[in-house]
């Protein structure tokens, strides 16, 4: 059925082609190019077309063909002033301006103005804006001149460079303003005054233009499909009948590891969330700068306050550890007081349980002292004490045991500093004794659990948009992660917070092992997120080539630190953390979402280059941008072909109605190149919900990932874990506060995905009983496969009707080996936001009939001989 609706569509662009055709013979035609200043600029570049260059029809009428990438989402991404040339290949090249402020320009080539090749931003004039850059045709030098303008105050001066391919450029140079041609035109385009450039192209050109706005505006349409209009699209719906064979004989080997997850540190999702550490705040490095200066009470005391006649300042000269500078010191005169934390959003604590804390502490007397240690509630009962006893000067960890005598949801932590007093403190710290598996520094056992009930077969980390940092300055880099607490290296988040690296790559690799997933670290490739907006805007800037050797050293030290024996350098730091085995690292990824330009291409290959050489045992995951389609997406498959990069990892979060059109998205992949990873995805709704509905669509495009686990090794939903309150993204898979874990419709599919594998794939072919058309047929679908170590086959079915189903089964050449099936079975409305699956027994035979509700994913397990 999606072919027939591919043929019609196809056959409604040849209508309008001919149709245009017919009413206007003329061969060629005028095109203009331009951008407009609505929706602040973002809308990219534009074209009209016109047979006398007086009445102009604009395309789309604004259809984006291609927009700029530069610079941050919300503030950059802007395009001024484009100017289109073709040069005598008959390539087309654009220059713009993106902003008012910086010193460069872009560029982007494109052979059919449709599907635009990789952007660069090339400098200018240094310190001074770009102006509306022109570009000439010098056949002299057979290379293009570029003309703009800068303006600093009341003045304009003008410069220019020149160029033979788009990549390398002559100095920039001051011209007189006469060389400034002004080649761009006016028009009146639908009663706006637009400034762009003139071309004489064929009408076949300016065909294929429209034919793409058509096929763009069709296409979201369907993808905007959504349950709310289903009383609509199939009111007169009948329950269907459907016949399914499934052929034991007829099977592939696919994936073992189809499912994972992806933990990024967002929505606080570490620090205040699976990261067990109670105390926020702890080692006193919260900055503004953390959130940009846009919150003041942001800052070294955040979610610290003191009582009673007690004085506190920050210090960070003689501090406990360089990577950790700030402390506070606190003075008491004549009588106590208390340093107070009041943890993320409340220090949550459970009658009996127990609760490891530790401080550093250093006199600045020669007389020792004694510090009594509380756990209180709001109104200042105690709800447990200790005394840390013989504290002195010079810095010492001290440590003690705290045993609450009531739950309490929203204590506080207090600690008693004796009168006549003046003491250095810092990484003041509070554990649950009842971490994941009982381990030291771990995570909270419910949500741990949780991720490890999906059981997963991989865990990619520590990003995401984290890993490459916004800025050079903010790469994540594993070194600062390892070692003794006190000893790494706190920095901002990149979603606008702290991250104390108190989880670490140590505690990522140990839960790894705990939960039976292979780990899969994600290092930046040598360039910080597309969505920088400090150090530079946008990937025109990298890690300086000159330090490049450095970082790739650092990956390769990786390597060794995961998988090398205790006799080398890091193989020993490992080992004196308390893993002395390797952790059997197999995977890499390199980069996340990037920008696929010059200046990634050169990083990204010093970074693989190395590993290949150094380490061939390990599989490098490349990138291909943040797109299932567009320039990132094309330019990152080209340059993983041409490498022959083992995989590449695929990102594309997109509403319900995509998933159910591109079921046959990786039916056409080429088998014999990369294998791809689904790194990141998701169903969005408008609303940003997570929902029967989304969680459906999953489960439906699940189905046609199992037919391509060929080719597709594994898939992650993004993002994992979401703080309430403190969530920055939208939907996510477990949302929690400090005493519950809410897991969603979309974790229950993953969870039954994850422990419903196998790794032969049984080809199967559905028949209608009846005639329907593509939205009927594409809301239902099917997969077997075959675990064939534990002798059991898994059938899933997806319902993303509003009726139900009635399929009937014959399950050919696969030999039961009992008359009972397991049923899993998760249903509801579309709108449900809270649901489980439920499990039951079914008979079946070779032949069975089996009836699946409307909105509902099923499993059925079948043991067999």
């Amino acid at each position: 059925m999606r072919k027939k609706r591919s043929i019609l569509i196809i056959a409604l662009l040849f209508a309008i082609i001919s149709n245009s055709f017919t009413t206007n013979r003329t061969d060629s035609v005028y095109l203009f190019a331009y951008a407009t200043t609505k929706n602040h600029n973002y809308n990219g570049l534009h074209f009209a077309w016109s047979t006398d260059a007086k009445t102009w029809s604009p395309i789309g009428p604004e259809h984006s063909y291609i927009k700029s990438d530069y610079g941050t989402w919300g503030a950059q991404k802007k395009m001024f002033t484009p100017f289109l040339i073709q040069d005598n290949n008959k390539l087309w090249h654009l220059l713009w301006s993106l902003n008012n402020d910086d010193d460069v320009f872009a560029h982007a080539a494109v052979d059919d103005l449709i599907l635009w090749r990789r952007q660069s931003y090339p400098k200018a004039t240094e310190g001074k804006n770009c102006l509306m850059p022109e570009v000439s045709y010098d056949k002299s030098t057979n290379s293009y001149k570029i003309v703009w303008f800068s303006t600093t105050g009341g003045d304009t001066t003008y410069y220019s460079n020149s160029t033979k391919d788009f990549k390398n450029y002559s100095p920039t140079k001051q011209v007189d303003k006469s060389e400034y041609k002004n080649l761009r035109r006016s028009f009146d385009i639908s009663g706006n005054m637009e400034i762009g450039t003139l071309h004489k192209v064929s009408k076949k050109e300016v065909d294929k233009l429209i034919a793409e706005n058509i096929k763009v505006v069709e296409r979201e349409k369907l993808w905007a499909e959504t349950t709310s209009e289903d009383n609509v699209r199939f009111k007169n719906l009948k329950p269907l009948n459907i016949s399914i064979t499934a052929n034991g004989n007829n099977s592939m080997q696919i994936s073992e590891q189809l499912i994972g997850i992806f933990f990024e540190d967002i929505n606080y999702a570490a620090d205040g969330g699976i990261y067990a550490e109670l105390i926020e705040n702890r080692g006193f490095e919260y900055d503004e700068s953390d959130k940009k200066g846009r919150d003041k009470s942001w800052n070294s005391f955040k979610a610290w306050s003191t009582k009673g006649d007690i004085n506190h300042k920050i210090e960070a000269s003689d501090p406990l550890h360089e990577n950790n500078p700030h402390y506070v010191i606190l003075k008491t005169d004549q009588t106590n007081g208390s340093l107070l934390n009041s943890g993320f959003n409340g220090i949550p604590v459970k009658k009996g349980d127990n609760y490891n804390f530790s401080l550093f502490a250093n006199l600045k007397s020669t007389k020792k002292i004694k510090l009594e240690v509380r756990l209180v509630n709001n109104s200042g009962d105690i709800l447990s004490k200790t005394t840390v006893k013989n504290i002195k000067s010079g810095w010492k960890q001290y440590k003690a045991t705290l045993k609450s005598n009531q739950t309490e949801d929203n204590a506080q932590l207090e600690i008693v500093i004796p009168k006549s007093t003046e003491v250095a403190l810092d990484m003041i710290s509070l554990f649950p004794e009842k971490t994941f598996k009982r381990r030291k520094n771990g995570l909270r056992a419910d949500l741990a659990k949780l991720l490890e009930d999906v059981n997963p077969k991989f865990i990619r980390f520590p990003g995401g948009c984290l890993a490459h940092g916004d800025g050079i300055g903010n790469i994540y880099h594993w070194k600062n992660t390892i070692g003794p607490l006190e000893a790494r290296k706190p920095q901002r988040n990149i979603w606008g917070y702290n991250q104390s690296a108190g989880l670490g790559y140590f505690e990522y690799f140990q839960f790894c092992e705990d939960v039976g997933a292979q780990p899969i670290p994600i290092v930046a490739a040598g360039v910080p997120c597309q969505n920088s907006s400090c150090g530079g805007a946008g990937q025109q800037g990298g890690i300086p080539m000159d330090e490049m050797d450095a970082y790739v050293q650092d990956v390769l030290d990786l390597v060794e630190w995961a998988n090398g024996s205790t006799d080398t350098y890091w193989g020993k730091q490992r080992a004196l953390a308390g893993h002395p085995e390797p952790f059997n690292l197999k995977y890499i990824g390199v980069g996340n979402e990037d920008l696929i330009t010059d200046i990634f291409e050169e990083r990204f290959m010093m970074i693989y280059n190395a590993l290949k050489e150094k380490h061939p045992e390990i599989i490098v995951i490349g990138t291909v941008g943040p797109w299932f389609e567009g320039t990132d997406y094309r330019e990152g498959w080209a340059l993983a072909k041409r490498e022959n990069i083992p995989m590449v990892d695929e990102h594309y979060y997109r509403p319900p109605g995509w998933f159910i059109y591109n079921q046959d998205y990786y039916d056409s992949y080429d088998r014999t190149k990369s294998k791809v990873y689904l790194g990141e995805y998701a169903a969005h709704l408008p609303n940003r919900h997570n929902n029967i509905e989304t969680a459906l669509a999953e489960a439906l495009y699940l189905t046609a990932v199992e037919r391509n686990g060929d080719i597709v090794e594994m898939t992650s939903y993004a993002p994992l874990l979401a703080k309430e309150g403190f969530t920055q993204w939208n939907p996510d898979l477990i949302y929690f506060n400090n005493t519950e874990v809410k897991p969603t419709p979309g974790y229950e599919v993953q969870k039954m995905y994850g422990n419903n594998v196998g790794d032969n794939y049984i080809f199967s072919k559905t028949n209608f009983n009846k005639e329907y058309d593509a939205s009927v047929t594409n809301r239902f679908g099917s997969s077997v496969v075959r675990d064939t170590k534990n002798n059991v086959v898994y059938i899933k079915l997806v319902n993303m009707l509003p009726v139900e189903t009635t399929v009937n089964y014959d399950l050919k050449n696969i030999n039961l080996s009992s008359n009972e099936a397991t049923l899993l079975q998760l249903t509801g409305e579309p709108s449900d936001r809270k649901v489980e699956p439920i499990e039951s027994k079914i008979n079946i035979a070779k032949k069975f009939e089996i009836t699946i509700p409307k909105y509902s994913f099923t499993i059925i397990k079948i043991n067999t001989k």
